[in-house]
């Protein structure tokens, strides 16, 4: 992958759902370990979920190439939605994560697509959904019909935050779309 387009520090926000794995999959892939403002949920344990991300997590990692993403994280929680206008200014490129075990992953997602519109371009998003190991439905066509119908043509792709490659073949995507859009770097 050419990334010669991409000159400095790229910015890339995780969003999605409480549970969808994104402090799991930024400390998955960062190289020098990990910010969070994780704290104990305060209705107590939601599953094996023992805490939520109130601000944001941070992390970086470097690409094939010597290209460095800086990744923010953004709560789950819409309480915690005023982060989302910070943790998006500047940012090249969107991560949206699904649990597709939840009852309806696809809405949720369609609803960050439809939050982060004004702030992140399509061109620039990439969709994760995880544990269709275990809940296969819906599948990734059902997402990408769907998604399209509402107007947002974007990657879909099966993602295990728990592993390295899956989260780096999700910003390995994401950073490709940067040959079809000029890249403002954040240094």
């Amino acid at each position: 992958m050419n990334l010669e387009p991409l000159a400095g520090d790229i910015k890339v926000v995780v969003t999605g759902p409480m549970g969808a794995g994104k402090t799991t999959a930024i400390r998955c892939i960062s190289d020098n370990g990990t910010v969070s403002t994780d704290v104990p949920m305060s209705g107590g344990p939601i599953g094996d979920k023992t805490s939520t991300t109130v601000g944001l997590d941070y992390g970086t990692c470097e690409m094939a190439g010597g290209q460095r993403l800086k990744l923010f994280g953004t709560p789950g929680q819409e309480r915690f939605a005023f982060m989302w206008d910070i943790l998006a200014t500047g940012a090249f490129g969107l991560i949206v994560l699904a649990d597709n075990s939840r009852p309806d992953p696809i809405a949720e997602v369609e609803r960050y697509l439809r939050a982060f519109a004004g702030r992140i371009g399509p061109r620039r998003t990439i969709v994760g959904v995880g544990r269709l190991d275990t809940c296969p439905s819906p599948g990734l066509d059902d997402y990408c019909a769907h998604l399209q119908a509402a107007g947002f043509v974007v990657p879909v792709i099966d993602v295990d935050v728990r592993r390295e490659a899956d989260v780096r073949l999700l910003l390995s995507v994401l950073v490709s779309m940067a040959e079809t859009e000029p890249v403002i770097p954040t240094n």
